[in-house]
């Protein structure tokens, strides 16, 4: 009885391993671990080569303006500057001022790494690239724009002062060089000189392969410039504002070959770019009345020079020197004996009595 008892408890234990071994064959593996995808990667920093060649055409025609010396001793000379100055196209050269100002924030480290945060995010990102495109000003909210500023100002704003002090000297040396016979010369062929100014100023400026090269490893951060950024408080002037909203979007990865006809409405100004079509129109007038050599000194130096130097001064947030008062001769009589003495009536009463002949 107590031999088929024990075998009773061998069975059934062998029953219940066989049952447990049978469950644990015919149960579902258990789930993987979940798979935890990676971030997608942040965009690298992207700038249309439109842009930075723009860029440097700009750059190019702002130092051969300053460069333009008042001395001339001859017209040919004045023919050459004249077309030197005159070779930019307001529309080009207003997208190639922001393309500039673009360059020049990309090389504030601090600003950068700021909008490359809001990069590694995809929703962010895309949510500030809409702001920036629906409004530039978006751009100023990063860190370190301040001093990104700075230096669009300091440059952009710098050359715009030396192409303007440029013209400055050239208008002064139309008066200077009347002393010369040969500047009262007439102008030969005044109406070719200007269909060519014309046709110059309807001709997007061209930019060195060089210098194009320079700015494209400084705006990705290949090397810099070798400017000094400082902090220049808002409100911030057209240029300025555009200028951080492109380098924003190459920062974000958004400012590519791609983004090209939106990069090209958010750099168009209206107030910079009426400025510069005043000052091409305003030289048209000028060549189509100037006769004289010196006259044609005066249109380069106030109508190219001037003009489009304060036109980029005021729209990068500079300010013009102020210009010297105007000295007017005083006449004696008012000076000394009070006004209204040098009316006919004070004359003809101040005149001594004609002597009586005997």
């Amino acid at each position: 009885m107590r031999s088929f008892s024990r075998t009773r408890v061998v069975v059934a234990t062998t029953a219940v391993a066989l049952t447990a071994i049978i469950a644990a064959c015919s149960s579902p593996p258990p789930p993987p671990p979940p798979v935890v995808q990676a971030p997608p990667p942040v965009p690298p920093i992207t700038l249309s080569a439109q842009v930075i060649e723009r860029a440097s055409a700009f750059r190019g025609y702002m130092s051969r303006a300053a460069a333009v010396s008042p001395t001339f001793q001859n017209g040919d000379q004045i023919q050459a500057s004249l077309k030197v100055g005159a070779a930019y196209e307001p529309k080009s050269f207003m997208n190639g001022a922001v393309a500039y100002a673009a360059v020049l924030a990309l090389q504030d480290p601090t600003f950068v790494a700021s909008v490359r945060e809001v990069a590694a995010h995809p929703a962010q990102r895309q949510e500030m690239i809409n702001n920036i495109f629906s409004n530039p000003s978006y751009a100023a909210v990063f860190k370190g724009a301040d001093s990104a500023a700075g230096l669009i100002i300091d440059q952009i704003g710098g050359d715009g002062l030396k192409v303007y002090a440029a013209g400055k000297a050239v208008k002064q040396a139309a008066y200077d060089v009347q002393h010369s016979s040969w500047s009262k010369g007439v102008v030969s062929d005044r109406d070719g000189r200007l269909a060519a100014a014309k046709t110059l100023s309807a001709t997007p400026a061209l930019a060195e392969s060089a210098d194009v090269a320079v700015l494209q490893q400084a705006s990705l951060g290949g090397q810099t410039l070798g400017l000094t950024p400082r902090a220049a408080p808002a409100p911030y002037q057209p240029v300025v504002i555009r200028g951080l909203a492109v380098a924003a979007l190459a920062a974000l990865g958004a400012a590519g070959d791609n983004n090209l006809a939106s990069i090209d409405a958010l750099s168009a100004d209206w107030a910079t770019g009426n400025c510069l079509n005043m000052a091409k129109l305003n030289l048209y007038q000028c060549l189509a009345v100037s006769k004289p050599h010196y006259e044609d000194i005066f249109c380069l130096g106030q109508h190219i020079l001037m003009d489009t130097g304060a036109c980029i001064a005021k729209g990068a947030g500079a300010n013009l020197p102020p210009e010297a008062p105007r000295v007017l001769p005083v006449k004696e009589s008012i000076a000394v004996r009070g006004a209204g003495s040098n009316s006919r009536k004070a004359k003809t009463g101040g005149k001594k009595p004609a002597a009586k002949k005997s």
